[in-house]
């Protein structure tokens, strides 16, 4: 005869420690503390480690009451656990007012004390768009952040491995304040990832400064840079060439309207650093930066590109035409550009037969992302050319401005166009084509 006196147990008090860790994985702070009051077992797995070796924490500029919690609630997570952690998100929502930026000041000085004391596991920390030369940085208050982001940074030079500081916007002097601070215990840095995209302030010739070539020749095992072209010179790819060859990867480069782009780069300086550094891809992104002749200045030839993108927003300039840089600077890297995209106000010329006639010159072309004035056949065609595989493009997003309030008649023709190659689309393509009408 059974004995029913012993209550039976849920399925959930057998489950491995390694799946309970796992389910609680998904749970947010809130949803795992109410966990772990239901028994020893699940206490355990919410101090378990792994749970916290990834953290965000959002400062809210005007915060309601529950984001005042959700912050409150993974600062004190990150306090707690904070010995745990190895990779640290820093995000700024907002900042309104220099009270506010004082109280972050004041908060961060706290914490990245705290986890200098405590942690000897950080390898990853990104606090993206400070955007340090804003008016509600006052100058002591700006200078003391600095100065504790300083010292947090040489505490943690042996450990990181990613630093992502992406709109800084900081002075010269201050940013290889910062980026010497990764190497100032030995001398040299090994870190492996660095984001400096938008990090120095509006207008700064960065690659006429020695100071920053010093700074940048401490590094020592770069894969991957993230900078503006207003950094580029033929001190710093020689720099890299002679430092972070054996390593290097990716060059992501990030050229903007206001950011002075005037220098001269030799293609020599780039062919060397392509020669030494074979694994090297280089990913342009340009920003309003349009004219043929600014262009041909920075797309070199011996560059060994990867990836472009070429912004005009919404506004559009008769000085600049795209056709010669369709047909003369891009199909220079048809050997090598996987990713091309193209946001243009072109509404003053049509470029359907030069985009076909570049997709069709890159042989390994598999992305394509089109903001532009186009004709709806064109988009027949490049299907056409697909299926008859004379491309191998495995994304198209385009976006095809028009003039008219009315695009019923176009929306008519792109179903039609899908309907004919859905056999293509459905099997072998992310594929998205829209009109939007430019009025």
């Amino acid at each position: 005869m059974e004995d029913d006196s012993e209550p039976k147990q849920s399925s959930w008090a057998y489950l491995p420690d390694v799946c309970l860790r796992h389910v609680f994985h998904w749970l947010d702070d809130r949803d795992r503390s109410r966990a772990a009051l239901v028994c020893k077992k699940w206490s355990c797995a919410m101090h378990s480690g792994s749970l916290w070796r990834c953290r965000t924490i959002t400062f809210y500029g005007q915060p309601s009451r529950a984001r005042t919690l959700e912050f409150q609630s993974a600062l004190w997570y990150t306090k707690k656990f904070g010995k745990y952690l190895k990779h640290l998100e820093i995000k700024l929502s907002n900042p309104y007012n220099t009270p506010f930026i004082k109280k972050f000041q004041v908060i961060m000085r706290g914490l990245l004390s705290h986890l200098g004391k405590c942690n000897s596991h950080l390898v990853s920390l990104s606090i993206k768009y400070l955007e340090l030369d804003c008016l509600i940085w006052k100058n002591v208050v700006r200078a003391q952040f600095i100065k504790n982001l300083a010292s947090f940074l040489k505490r943690m030079s042996n450990q990181l491995d990613y630093l992502n500081l992406k709109g800084a916007r900081i002075t010269l002097e201050e940013g290889c304040e910062l980026l010497n601070s990764l190497s100032s215990l030995t001398n040299r840095s090994f870190i492996s990832e660095i984001n400096i995209e938008d990090f120095f302030s509006l207008h700064l010739s960065v690659y006429s400064s020695a100071l920053f070539h010093q700074t940048m020749s401490k590094f020592h095992r770069l894969t991957i840079l993230t900078f503006n072209y207003n950094c580029i010179s033929d001190e710093l790819l020689d720099i890299l060439r002679e430092h972070s060859s054996h390593s290097l990867c990716t060059l992501n480069i990030k050229c903007h309207i206001h950011d002075p782009h005037g220098q001269v780069v030799s293609g020599m300086s780039w062919a060397n650093l392509a020669k030494r550094a074979p694994k090297l891809n280089v990913n342009f992104f340009f920003e309003r930066v349009m004219k043929h002749d600014h262009l041909a200045r920075i797309l070199l030839v011996e560059i060994p590109v990867r990836s472009v993108s070429l912004r005009s927003c919404y506004f559009s300039d008769p000085d600049w035409t795209m056709r010669p840089t369709l047909t003369n600077l891009l199909p220079a890297y048809w050997h090598g550009l996987q990713k091309l995209t193209l946001e243009l106000n072109n509404d003053h010329e049509l470029l359907d037969n030069e985009l076909l006639q570049l997709i069709l010159s890159c042989k390994r072309l598999l992305f394509l992302k089109v903001w532009a004035f186009l004709s709806v056949s064109f988009m027949e065609r490049l299907l056409q050319n697909r299926a008859e595989r004379k491309c191998i493009l495995t994304t198209i997003k385009v976006r095809i401005y028009t003039a008219q309030d009315d695009s019923t008649e176009e929306e008519q023709q792109l179903a039609d166009i899908y309907r004919k190659f859905k056999y293509l689309i459905d099997s072998e393509l992310n594929y998205f084509v829209i009109t939007y009408p430019m009025v």
